[in-house]
C-alpha cells in the first residue's frame, strides 16, 4: 500500500456538525476562529482533549500569539470554555468544552423555526382576509377588518377554523361576518378549536344521523310483507 495513503488512513476522520459550518458567521465567528474550533474538536476526537497551543499553531500555520488571541476571543464570545475534570485516578485535567457553542446553535435553530412559523401564520392570516373578500365579492370594510383581526388576535381563532366557518356560511348562502361569528362561537362552546375537531364533530353527526335513519327504518312496517295476527293463548276458550 502507498505510504501516503497509509498516512491518510492513519490520520482518521473528524466529525463536525454542518450546523456549525453553516452558521458560524451568525455566531459572530471569523474564519480563523472557526478553523481553531475545528482544530480543537479534531484533537479532542483523536483523544487529546487539551491540545497545546504549539500543536494548533503548527497545524493552522499561525503564530502562537495569534492562536492565543483567537482562543481568548472564543471564550469572550461564549463559544468555548476551559474547565477542569477529574479522572478515575483523582487527577484533575483541563479540557476545552463547546457546550455553550451547542447551546447557541440550538437557540439559533429555534429562532429560525419560530420565524418560519410566524411567516407561515402571517401568510395564512392574509389568506383569511383574501378568502372572505373573494367569497363576499367585495373588499372588507374597516369595521369588518377589525372584526377579523379580533378573531385572530383576541379570540385566538386559528385561521383554518375561520376558513371552515366561512365555508359553512357560504354553503348556507349567508355572506355575513355576523353569521361566521355565530358559527365560531358555537364551535367554541363545543370546544371545537381546530380543523380536526370540526372533522370529528361532522363525522359524529353523520354517524348519529345514519343510526337514527337505520332505527326508523327498523320500526316501519314493510308494505310488501303480509300481516300476521298474533294469537293470544291466554284468551283460548276452545271447548275440550
Amino acid at each position: 500500500m502507498d505510504k501516503a495513503f497509509e498516512e491518510y488512513l492513519k490520520a482518521g476522520q473528524t466529525t463536525i456538525s454542518n450546523l456549525i459550518l453553516y452558521n458560524y458567521p451568525l455566531l459572530g465567528l471569523n474564519e480563523t476562529e472557526i478553523i481553531l474550533v475545528f482544530q480543537i474538536m479534531s484533537a479532542t476526537q483523536a483523544g487529546n482533549s487539551f491540545p497545546g497551543v504549539e500543536l494548533i499553531s503548527k497545524r493552522m500555520g499561525k503564530s502562537e500569539a495569534e492562536v492565543y488571541q483567537a482562543m481568548h476571543s472564543l471564550i469572550q464570545k461564549n463559544i468555548m470554555e476551559i474547565t477542569s475534570i477529574q479522572d478515575e485516578s483523582g487527577i484533575k485535567h483541563d479540557i476545552y468544552q463547546f457546550k455553550k457553542l451547542f447551546e447557541k446553535l440550538i437557540m439559533l435553530e429555534q429562532q429560525k423555526q419560530k420565524s418560519l412559523v410566524n411567516k407561515d401564520f402571517k401568510s395564512t392570516q392574509e389568506k383569511v382576509f383574501q378568502s372572505i373578500e373573494v367569497e363576499f365579492g367585495r373588499p372588507l370594510s374597516p369595521i369588518e377588518i377589525e372584526t377579523v383581526n379580533l378573531w385572530l388576535h383576541k379570540d385566538n381563532y386559528l385561521p383554518e377554523l375561520i376558513l371552515l366557518a366561512l365555508r359553512e356560511a357560504v354553503l348556507n348562502q349567508a355572506y355575513s361576518l355576523k353569521y361566521i361569528d355565530r358559527i365560531l362561537l358555537s364551535w367554541e362552546r363545543q370546544n371545537i378549536r381546530s380543523a380536526q375537531d370540526v372533522q370529528r364533530e361532522q363525522q359524529r353527526k353523520r354517524m348519529k344521523t345514519q343510526d337514527s335513519s337505520a332505527s326508523q327504518g327498523r320500526t316501519k312496517s314493510d308494505p310488501d310483507r303480509p300481516s300476521i295476527p298474533l294469537y293470544h293463548w291466554s284468551n283460548n276458550n276452545k271447548k275440550e
